[in-house]
C-alpha cells in the first residue's frame, strides 16, 4: 500500500498502522523515560550556575563531578548537553 497517495486517514486507520509497526526498542523506551529527569536535573544545574560565578567555575572544571552531585549518569551525551549548556 502507497500512503504517500492518500490525502487523510482515519484515526483508526492509523492507529491500525502504528500497531502493525513492532515494538521500540528497549534501549528507546528507557531512554525516553529518563530524559525528563536529565532535563530536569541540567536545566537546574545551568540555573545555579548562571547566579552563582563560584559554582559555575567548579562545574566548569569537573563537569562529571557536577553531574554525579546532582544525580545524573556522566554519560558522553550528558557530558555533551552540560558544556554546550555552559558554553
Amino acid at each position: 500500500m502507497d500512503i504517500s497517495n492518500e490525502r487523510t486517514l482515519s484515526e483508526e486507520r492509523v492507529a491500525a498502522l502504528l500497531a502493525a509497526l513492532p515494538p521500540a526498542p528497549q534501549g528507546w523506551t528507557e531512554a525516553a523515560q529518563e530524559l525528563p529527569l536529565l532535563r530536569e536535573s541540567l536545566d537546574s544545574l545551568v540555573e545555579r550556575a548562571r547566579q552563582d560565578a563560584a559554582y559555575r567555575r567548579e562545574v566548569l572544571a569537573d563537569l562529571e563531578a557536577a553531574l554525579a552531585e546532582a544525580g545524573v549518569e556522566p554519560e558522553p551525551a550528558a557530558l555533551a548537553a552540560l558544556r554546550a549548556r555552559l558554553s
